[in-house]
C-alpha cells in the first residue's frame, strides 16, 4: 500500500473516531468500570470518557477501553476539558461529604452547560438566547403565513443576520444515580417513586439537592436528565462480610428495618439501560425483589459463607453501642417497588433476589 493510501485510511480513521458518539462517567469506580463494557462491546460503541480524580488511576481506566480525564469535582477549574464533550453524561459521584448542598454536582452543571450554542456565518459574539428565540418564532410565522397565501409554497423562510446561523448542539442527556435514602424513613411501608422525599440525615440530603440541580438544569437549558435511586449495593467483592466477621450484632426481629439491595452487575446494566429508555424528569428505583430486614440479609451471607450468624439486640442498646454512621442505616424502614424498572426500562434482572445470586456462588 502506498504512502497517500495509508495518509488516506489513516484520516479516513480520525475522521471518524471525531464522528463517534461520546459518553462521559463522572466517578468511575466500582459500578463505573462494570459499565464500561457494556458500552464498548457493543456494534457502534461509543467513546467512553472517565473523569477521575485520582491521576493513579489513569492507567488502570485506559486499559479498560476509557479515555481518562483527571479533573476534580471540588475544583472546577479543573473540569474545563468537558464543555461540550459529550452530550452523554453518567454522573455516578457522590456529594462532597459536608454540608446540605450538593456543591459537586453544581460545578458539573455549570461546566457542562458552557459551550451549548454554536454561531457562525459572520455572527459576532454569543447571541442572548432570548433574541435568538424571537426570530426562530419570527421565521415560523412567517412561514406559516406564506404558505397560507401559497400553498404550494415548500422553501421555508429563514430569518436574517446571526440569528439564522445559531445552531443548537443536542441535549445534553444525563442519567443521576441518586439513592433510595432520599425518602427517609417510611415505616417499612412499600413504596414507589411518586413518594415525596424526606431527607432525615445530611447524605440523603445533599442527594435531594443533587436531585434538584439536574432537574432545575432541565427546566432551563437543552437537558434530558432522569434519576435511578439506588439501595444497597451488593457483589462477591461487596458483601458485608468484614461486619459479619467482627460479630457487629443487628436489631431484634421485632425491631428491625427493611433494607433494599442490587447487585452492581444489574445495577450498571440499569444505569446504562436508563440512558437510552428512561423518561425525562423521571425517578426510577434500581432494586431487585429481596423483601428481607436487615438482620436476615446478614444471616442470609453469614450462613452461605459458613460463618456465624452476627447477635441481635435491641435498638435501645444498639443506640449505646454503635457508630452514629452504623446507626443511620438502622433507623430507616421501607421497601421499594421496581414496577418501571421492569415495564419502562424493560430491564430483567440477573440476580431477582439476594438468594439468587448466593446460591449462585
Amino acid at each position: 500500500m502506498s504512502f497517500a493510501c495509508r495518509g488516506y485510511n489513516h484520516s479516513m480513521i480520525a475522521t471518524r473516531n471525531l464522528r463517534r458518539a461520546r459518553v462521559l462517567i463522572v466517578g468511575c469506580g466500582d459500578v463505573g468500570m462494570r459499565a464500561v463494557p457494556l458500552f464498548t462491546k457493543r456494534a457502534a460503541a461509543p467513546r467512553v470518557i472517565a473523569l477521575t480524580s485520582h491521576p493513579e488511576r489513569v492507567a488502570e481506566l485506559r486499559a479498560a477501553g476509557t479515555t481518562p480525564i483527571v479533573g476534580d469535582l471540588d475544583d472546577r477549574a479543573s473540569l474545563a476539558r468537558l464543555a461540550g464533550l459529550s452530550s452523554t453524561v453518567l454522573h455516578l459521584a457522590p456529594p462532597q461529604k459536608e454540608g446540605d448542598g450538593d456543591r459537586r454536582t453544581r460545578a458539573l452543571i455549570a461546566t457542562l452547560s458552557a459551550k451549548r450554542r454554536s454561531v457562525s456565518r459572520g455572527a459576532v459574539g454569543a447571541v442572548a438566547p432570548h433574541r435568538a428565540w424571537r426570530a426562530r418564532l419570527r421565521a415560523r410565522t412567517e412561514n406559516r403565513s406564506a404558505r397560507a397565501q401559497n400553498p404550494a409554497r415548500t422553501a421555508p423562510i429563514v430569518p436574517d443576520g446571526p440569528f439564522a446561523t445559531v445552531r443548537r448542539r443536542p441535549p445534553i442527556r444525563l442519567v443521576y444515580a441518586s439513592t433510595t435514602g432520599v425518602y427517609g424513613d417510611c415505616g417499612g411501608a412499600l413504596i414507589d417513586e411518586t413518594r415525596p422525599v424526606r431527607p432525615e440525615n445530611a447524605r440523603a440530603k445533599r442527594r435531594v439537592s443533587a436531585e434538584s440541580q439536574v432537574r432545575r438544569a432541565a427546566v432551563r437549558g437543552d437537558w434530558r436528565v432522569s434519576i435511578v435511586r439506588i439501595p444497597g449495593i451488593y457483589a462477591a467483592n461487596r458483601l458485608p462480610l468484614a461486619r459479619i466477621e467482627r460479630g457487629m450484632p443487628a436489631l431484634i426481629a421485632s425491631e428491625d428495618v427493611f433494607t433494599n439491595h442490587i447487585h452492581a452487575d444489574d445495577l450498571a446494566a440499569i444505569l446504562v439501560r436508563a440512558i437510552r429508555r428512561a423518561k425525562p424528569q423521571r425517578a426510577i428505583h434500581a432494586t431487585d425483589e429481596t423483601d428481607l430486614p436487615m438482620g436476615d440479609y446478614f444471616d442470609r451471607v453469614a450462613d452461605a459463607k459458613g460463618m456465624p450468624r452476627v447477635p441481635r439486640i435491641t435498638r435501645e442498646a444498639a443506640e449505646a453501642q454503635l457508630e452514629p454512621l452504623t446507626l443511620s442505616f438502622m433507623r430507616e424502614s421501607r421497601r421499594l417497588t421496581n414496577t418501571r424498572l421492569k415495564r419502562e426500562l424493560g430491564y430483567v434482572l440477573r440476580y431477582p433476589t439476594v438468594d439468587d445470586f448466593l446460591r449462585a456462588r
